[in-house]
């Protein structure tokens, strides 16, 4: 690592200092002018409820269908809310009349599991079995758009990553976990739906691991711990993306035809050290012979945010080259990798204080 703590960039990333807005955008798809009907699975998800409070606003959705097993919070006049487990095995049937009475014309998928999960089978049957009977019914229904959720850590952290990985590299998070092996089925389905299903645009947006103030997931569960555990004698670099950026980008891909693969990441990266400092948390080194077998005692005890083999993450490199969304879809973060821990990290802050309080009462 140099002196001043920049990685080296690839031929398509900017230097981890750079300004976004510093980049030459190529030509833009136009947003469509056409009023939408948007149908949103997981429509009770923080990203769910998030998407659908903006297309609440938005006057070229003409109407919203919310599909979860409850409500979403933000569900305004235009959301019609349809309690749908993809779970089960009539839901292929209940989706594809949903969907062709509401004459959806873009289905958002977000019904994935944001953090790893015990309950491994039904995660399979909710995130592969569930996205196959989700796009079955979509071809029915002759859905025009699909926009899939997907995660930067589904290229897998290893030793021979590049310096930033392009939507061309290949998905190789081992496939022995659940929480990554059902989201690349997902994803290979959505490659499916794209070739059988004649004229449909098809969006994937990878979003890296997502972090602000109201967010929650085994990142923000990571980080809010007082002692961290990392792998002694590694230091890889991260990135995050605010959650604002997140549900910014989904809107963008609702508003705009952009077909293809994008990975979702706020600028710039950071050492593990460098976060967990920011964070004011305090950095507890682990040997590496010592650190599965106490990480799997953690996760069969369910005090350990993730399964071992998470472990790599903190050892290498696991970072997306955000440029083709900047060129194609037009997606500029607001918000840089620290500027996203930095305002993860203050929330936080006030939580612990309140917490504090509460326990000193």
């Amino acid at each position: 690592m140099p002196p001043d703590g920049k990685p080296p960039t690839s031929s398509r990333a900017p230097a981890t200092g750079g300004r976004l807005a510093e980049r030459r955008p190529a030509a833009l798809a136009p947003p469509s002018t056409r009023a939408r009907v948007v149908a949103l699975t997981g429509a009770a998800s923080f990203l769910g409820t998030n998407l659908i409070g903006l297309l609440e606003e938005d006057d070229h959705v003409q109407r919203i269908v919310a599909i979860d097993i409850k409500a979403p919070a933000t569900a305004g006049r235009k959301t019609r809310a349809y309690d749908v487990d993809l779970t089960q095995p009539i839901a292929e049937a209940r989706l594809a009349e949903i969907l062709a009475a509401e004459r959806v014309d873009t289905l958002v998928h977000l019904a994935f599991l944001a953090s790893p999960t015990h309950a491994a089978a039904w995660a399979h049957e909710l995130e592969s079995v569930g996205t196959m009977h989700l796009f079955v019914a979509a071809r029915h229904a002759q859905v025009k758009k699909l926009v899939l959720w997907s995660q930067t850590v589904l290229y897998g952290a290893h030793p021979s990553n590049p310096n930033f990985l392009s939507e061309r590299h290949p998905l190789r998070a081992s496939v022995s976990e659940t929480f990554f092996a059902d989201k690349i089925e997902a994803e290979g389905e959505a490659q499916r739906f794209d070739q059988r299903a004649n004229g449909a645009i098809v969006t994937i947006l990878r979003t890296a691991p997502i972090l602000g103030p109201t967010v929650d997931n085994y990142v923000t569960r990571y980080l809010s711990r007082r002692l961290v555990p990392t792998m002694l004698g590694f230091d890889p670099l991260v990135q995050f993306v605010h959650e604002v950026d997140a549900i910014a980008a989904f809107k963008l891909a609702v508003d705009r035809d952009v077909p293809g693969t994008f990975n979702v990441v706020g600028e710039g990266v950071l050492p593990l050290s460098t976060v967990i400092k920011l964070a004011g948390r305090i950095a507890l080194p682990i040997p590496h012979p010592l650190a599965h077998p106490l990480t799997a005692l953690g996760w069969a005890a369910q005090v350990a945010d993730a399964p071992p083999v998470f472990l790599k993450y903190l050892r290498f490199l696991c970072v997306a080259d955000g440029q083709k969304a900047w060129d194609v879809m037009g997606f500029r973060p607001a918000y840089t990798t620290r500027e996203a821990l930095i305002d993860f990290t203050s929330a936080q802050r006030l939580r612990d204080v309140k917490l504090l309080q509460e326990t000193s009462a």
